[in-house]
């Protein structure tokens, strides 16, 4: 394998890394603007006791 080839697979990994959290990134956006106050508040609440992190 030459430099160039691993720096392209290096590069291409990256680029492949970004465009993936971007997408996570937006869709997590619009769904949480999307979603009701109450359910995000739910949702969080419920992280908590699944973590085993006092809440109340």
């Amino acid at each position: 394998m030459t430099t160039n080839t691993t720096t392209f697979a290096a590069v291409r990994s990256n680029t492949a890394a970004f465009v993936l959290a971007m997408t996570v990134g937006v869709v997590l956006l619009t769904v949480s603007g999307m979603a009701q106050a109450t359910v995000l508040h739910d949702a969080a609440h419920d992280q908590r006791h699944a973590m085993a992190f006092p809440c109340h």
